[in-house]
């Protein structure tokens, strides 16, 4: 039976779900029927109070958008988590499948990936909820794609472009005591400055599965760009990752990686005018 025959009845066995894709690994899925389901591998919580609030699609490739609001749970998805930013950029799928027979298989609603989220006191059922819109696949259309002229390497330290193994480049230690949420103190010799531009990685903790670039060394402590959403606590397990200045003199004798530098540092800037008098 096709999904259009089993909408036809007044009365269905029709079910909305969502997928949760989150960029640490998480998976969650939720459904509105009363009980939970399996598809396709994934348990779907039940959630009722998960609700479309609107969505809009087109056949042309302007931005296509939706909202989605639920209610904050305590073990699903926490006003914590999302404080966190656990949830940014996580991708989600929402898609029509029978709870009556979950195998017979699903119709695809809308998919995109997160982007706001924000507190909502009348979005859940009683015990407060969020609200998140959601940025269809044309969103991509807005970026830019034409990279520009620059000195330094644009390619990020690993990426398929860099090409750099970073499993040499990764340690794996714990936190010491005395660190804060931008500053983080390592157990055992103090990181030297092949840490800086790189990056740590908490795999334990209220932070874990979360990570931040390092900006600075400072008397043998991590110095953080952007500060962890909670304190580390000590004993906390972390990664750290070597990072890169992006300058060609790096690449080459440190990294052994000049072939794959993706900048141009021979090309004249707009400065060249102030180099020569009289010009």
């Amino acid at each position: 039976m096709s999904f259009a025959e089993r909408l036809a009845p007044e009365a269905t066995t029709i079910t909305l779900c969502w997928r949760i894709a989150r960029s640490d690994g998480v998976v969650l899925g939720f459904t509105s029927h009363d009980a939970p389901l399996t598809v396709a591998g994934l348990r779907y919580e039940a959630s009722p109070g998960m609700t479309p609030l609107a969505i809009s699609a087109g056949l042309g490739l302007d931005v296509a958008t939706m909202e989605f609001a639920g209610a904050l749970s305590a073990g699903a998805i926490t006003e914590r988590d999302l404080a966190a930013g656990r949830f940014d950029g996580a991708r989600l799928d929402v898609f029509m499948t029978d709870w009556a027979m979950p195998t017979a298989g699903i119709l695809p609603v809308a998919r995109g990936t997160l982007g706001t989220v924000s507190r909502d006191l009348e979005a859940g059922a009683g015990a407060g909820g969020f609200v998140a819109t959601v940025r269809g696949p044309t969103a991509a259309f807005d970026a830019i794609a034409i990279e520009t002229c620059t000195p330094t390497c644009r390619a990020e330290l690993g990426d398929r472009r860099c090409r750099v193994d970073l499993a040499p480049l990764t340690t794996l230690t714990t936190v010491a005591a005395g660190s804060t949420r931008d500053r983080v103190v390592v157990v055992g010799a103090a990181p030297d400055d092949r840490f800086i531009d790189g990056r740590v990685r908490c795999r334990d903790g209220a932070n874990a599965g979360l990570d931040a670039r390092i900006t600075s060394i400072d008397g043998g402590a991590l110095v953080l760009i952007e500060a962890l959403p909670f304190v580390p606590i000590a004993g906390d397990r972390i990664e750290l990752r070597e990072g890169c200045d992006r300058r060609l003199v790096t690449c080459s004798t440190r990294f052994a990686n000049a072939a794959n530098f993706r900048g141009e540092p021979h090309v004249p800037g707009g400065d060249v005018l102030t180099r020569f008098p009289g010009v």
